[in-house]
């Protein structure tokens, strides 16, 4: 009847500028690394205003924009959750997009370990009859018991932080779940300061023939989206830490943290098996 409030327990959202100004961002983001990589756009190009002598700048104008809407969108979402819009039912949905999406990342390297394997194993078929081995001959690999067992070591130590940093909070010790927050934090930036060591010393040097190049597109490939999403996840596990302080997490509603718990997770079994078969078994 006209008058009365609808009473349901789902939550519908306010009208927001969002997915429009993430849409302009992923655009200029898009074209813009295009435009770095390849050189595509000419002078009688209407985007050579941004792509043409300083390429950089529509790259970074939709980098920026895309931090942005990250900072603002995220932000309208935790002023939901604090304003009590987030109820049982919101939660139930927020968590299968968190699973939904976790999925996806796992299918996402998923196709970068089946190139691999697909090249390791088959390589004299799919590549070359001349090619003997996997890697190539010319091909210098990592040393797997350096730095890469060092970062296996801080990211299986991270797991236990961050699994620690939760079962605190859950039992309303927020002091533990401080400590194990920032030790995860830590563990996080430190494993990304050794890859990028692993990566300068290497001086990318893969060599690009007899199948040096796919052996080196590969690698990167997978380890350089895993080091991406480690970074994200510290930062995920950082922003994390701010409301902890801030006060926003109770023992009965935290599912942001919770969420942060299971993509670091994630991480770590990526890592694992990136090690085991990448590093160790192809080596």
């Amino acid at each position: 009847m006209a008058g009365h409030a609808v009473k349901h327990d789902y939550h519908l959202v306010d009208p927001s500028p969002w997915p429009f100004v993430a849409s302009v961002g992923a655009f200029l983001l898009g074209v813009g690394a295009v435009g770095l990589m390849k050189g595509l756009v000419g002078e009688d190009n209407p985007l050579y205003i941004f792509y043409g002598e300083g390429q950089w700048l529509g790259f970074l104008i939709g980098l920026l924009v895309i931090l942005i809407t990250m900072f603002g969108w995220w932000g309208d979402v935790i002023k939901e959750s604090r304003k009590g819009d987030h109820t049982p039912v919101v939660d139930i949905g927020l968590r299968y997009g968190v699973i939904l999406f976790i999925a996806s990342e796992v299918m996402f390297f998923v196709a970068w370990f089946w190139a691999f394997f697909e090249y390791a194993i088959f390589h004299d078929v799919r590549l070359d009859p001349g090619l003997a081995s996997w890697p190539p001959a010319g091909v210098e690999t990592f040393d797997p018991w350096h730095i890469p067992l060092m970062n296996t070591l801080i990211l299986l130590l991270s797991g236990t932080t961050v699994t620690w940093a939760h079962h605190a909070l859950q039992h309303g010790d927020r002091r533990g779940a401080k400590l194990g927050l920032i030790a995860t934090v830590i563990l996080g930036a430190c494993f990304s300061a050794l890859q990028v060591v692993e990566y300068t010393q290497a001086g990318f040097a893969f060599s690009m023939a007899d199948g040096g190049n796919l052996y080196g597109s590969t690698f990167y490939m997978a380890t350089g989206f895993h080091g991406a999403h480690v970074l994200i996840g510290t930062i995920f596990l950082a922003v994390c830490l701010v409301r902890l302080l801030a006060g926003h997490f109770t023992p009965e509603k935290h599912f942001g943290l919770e969420a942060a718990a299971w993509y670091w997770h994630f991480v770590d079994v990526v890592w694992l098996f990136l090690f085991a078969f990448v590093y160790v078994t192809f080596q």
